[in-house]
């Protein structure tokens, strides 16, 4: 239990450990702080900002989901060009306090990375602001986060804290859920009697999204039946899924806070996906570090709870084991399936993954999570949420010959207010002459992608294009009702237009997705040993047309892959697979000499085939994010899928307008 001191308001105090951890630019401040030489502030300036998930808590160490994580926080953590932090170092130094820059756990939903801080015996972080998932999940677990630089020297004078001013700006749910100790602790004292809002909700402009969450409102013994933006709020989700890296950790929430066995609320509207491991056996980050076994117990963990109370399950398959499908498995990556077999306009889905927006493309209200809010949702069918602002982002005039919606985000994602944190926690509505010339798959890119954005969510009005897309993939007929649109005086935090006639061939820079600039912006050629297309964001049946298109005119030209160079792409879903043998696009990706993959999560994990060995090796990839560590240690560029197949055939970064006049 966290030391209390009273406190003159009579309210409890907290008292932290006077040595803290700078997460500065400085790895020689680092050190001397994980030495027990705690500086002034002022003199571990600047701070790391975009310090990502990947950097708190490597995917390697999402196999252990107990006291084992306490080894492990920030052993990823890049700051100049070292890793200051080994295994064990937060843990053995008796710190409490941490104190980091802007966006502070930007990426994946991974609970792991407050729980890792947590069992080390970290109380408290200070960044001058926070991703909303990771935010949720330190509330989750009782692990206070808080803004106010004023704390740090208050601390180190040794100063109690008053617990007020720790929850101090949160919404009234979040503050009560930190000062219950976390969110099963909280369910168990205030959601025992939850209930469908009751009444219309007040007559005013909504906006799409704000219609689909009242539609949704859950009401609670703490909580508003008809929320406004700011309010802590629960909702009813259509469909909850997990994937095979939280599914133990939540079963071991589970059973050691409920008996045998658990009453789960409505198991018919949750899916589980075994997604990210069948390649495990080629992730070189998991085979050196021996931790193929602890996968494989994971997995297990998972197929075993969805055995023990009948959850629908779909599971990727090895090679060796899609070499002898008959076609009857229908498995691939959570987030696509979603959208390609599950969800629905007007729908809620949530799951726990960052990238479980993608279904917004389809008019949904599709978010992430982390283990105990999908634990708790599991047993109470209610999701938490802060009811976010929404951003309208509006795309006009036309898109270029070669520009990709993906071209369009990494666009958006180097604008400085972006940059800067001001997607962070809203809904981006996508709106614009573009976006409705855009495919659903395109679409989906987009709203993917609002997890780099920062953003809550992203969401497509549901239209004729929606409309086709069901029918033709799902074979369903839907109708779309008047209400499925936002009202025309709805009331946005911001509108950003964004001229996609000028927007070219993007790349991102290592690092951060927000690195982005023009692709003919390079002022000299960058070499690639590796080129990456698939994941959820570029493993689609749009994403593989367009590199068919490059790799069939290269295949045309008796062109292929430099010997130097590999080229993998790795199918989203197994009904893209089957889309591309239908097509009959395996052969001129066999003629290029392209290494094709199963449906999974693979490199973009850190998972499997495409992932570099070495810190020298340069990657282009069609995937979401390039944070530190992400996809191997070498350096990661991101890039549209044209953009990828055209530089895996010249060798170097490449639009596909470049190769053709190259080669005439």
């Amino acid at each position: 239990m966290p030391a209390l001191a009273p406190a003159s308001d009579d309210l409890p105090a907290l008292r932290f450990a006077p040595r803290l951890l700078f997460l500065s630019s400085s790895p020689e401040v680092v050190e001397q702080c994980l030495r027990g030489e705690t500086p002034a502030l002022a003199k571990a300036m600047p701070l790391r900002d975009d310090i990502s998930t990947d950097e708190i808590t490597p995917l390697p160490i999402l196999t252990h989901y107990d006291d084992k994580l306490g080894r492990y926080p920030y052993t990823g953590f890049k700051t100049g060009d070292r890793l200051p932090v080994g295994t064990d170092a937060v843990r053995a130094s008796g710190i409490e306090v941490v104190v980091a820059g802007r966006r502070y756990g930007k990426g994946s939903s991974r609970e792991h990375s407050p729980a890792a801080e947590k069992l080390a015996g970290v109380r408290l972080v200070i960044g001058e602001s926070f991703e909303r998932i990771y935010r949720q999940n330190a509330d989750n677990i009782g692990l206070f986060t808080s803004t106010d630089f004023g704390l740090v020297e208050r601390i180190r004078a040794g100063e109690a804290i008053p617990l007020a001013e720790l929850v101090a700006g949160r919404d009234a749910l979040a503050a009560a859920i930190l000062q219950s100790g976390g969110l099963l602790r909280f369910g168990q004292h205030f959601m025992c009697r939850i209930r469908s809002a009751e009444g219309a909700p007040p007559e005013r402009p909504r906006t799409l999204f704000e219609k689909i969450v009242a539609r949704h409102a859950l009401a609670t013994e703490l909580t508003e039946a008809h929320p406004a933006p700011g309010d802590g709020a629960f909702v009813r989700a259509d469909w909850r899924f997990i994937h095979e890296y939280y599914t133990g950790m939540a079963a071991h929430m589970l059973h050691a806070t409920f008996r045998k066995p658990l009453n789960l609320h409505e198991p018919a509207s949750i899916v589980v996906f075994e997604d990210h491991t069948s390649y495990v056996e080629e992730s070189p980050a998991h085979v050196r570090g021996g931790l193929v076994p602890n996968v494989h117990r994971m997995v297990e963990a998972q197929r075993e709870f969805a055995a023990a109370y009948g959850l629908r399950s779909h599971r990727t398959l090895t090679e060796e084991e899609a070499r002898t499908d008959d076609g009857s498995n229908i498995a691939g990556i959570s987030h696509a399936m979603m959208a390609e077999r599950y969800a629905l306009p007007g729908q809620v889905v949530v799951g726990t993954d960052s990238h479980t927006p993608h279904s917004g493309a389809l008019g949904c209200v599709a978010f992430g999570v982390g283990t105990t809010d999908m634990a708790n949702a599991f047993v109470t069918g209610a999701l938490r949420l802060t009811v976010p602002q929404s951003l309208h982002i509006v795309f006009d005039g036309a898109l270029r010959p070669g520009v990709t919606a993906k071209d369009i985000v990494l666009h958006l994602l180097a604008e400085p207010r972006i940059r800067a944190g001001g997607g962070v926690g809203r809904v981006f509505e996508f709106t614009g002459e573009v976006v409705a010339q855009l495919s659903t798959d395109e679409r989906a890119t987009l709203t993917n992608m609002t997890a780099e954005l920062g953003g809550f969510t992203g969401i497509v009005a549901p239209d004729a294009e929606t409309v086709r897309f069901l029918r033709e993939r799902r074979g369903i007929d839907f109708v779309l009702e008047p209400w499925m649109r936002s009202d025309a005086d709805a009331v946005y935090a911001e509108t950003i237009r964004v001229d996609c006639t000028a927007v070219p061939p993007m790349v991102a820079r290592p690092g951060d997705p927000g690195n982005g600039l023009p692709l003919a912006a390079l002022e000299e050629p960058v070499r690639i040993d590796i080129a990456y297309g698939g994941s959820c964001t570029a493993g689609k049946r749009e994403d593989f047309d367009h590199y068919h298109e490059v790799l069939r005119w290269a295949a045309d030209r008796g062109l292929r892959v430099p010997d130097r160079v590999s080229l993998y792409l790795q199918f989203g879903t197994t009904a893209v697979r089957d889309h591309c043998a239908a097509r009959g696009y395996l052969d001129a990706f066999a003629r290029v000499g392209a290494r094709i993959l199963q449906p999974s999560c693979g490199a973009c994990g850190n998972c499997g085939p495409g992932t570099s060995v070495r810190k020298e090796e340069v990657t282009v990839s069609a995937i979401n994010r390039n944070f530190p560590g992400r996809g191997g240690p070498g350096q990661v560029w991101l890039a549209s899928p044209p953009t990828v197949a055209a530089s895996a055939i010249a060798g170097e970064l490449l639009s596909f307008e470049e190769l053709r006049r190259r080669h005439p």
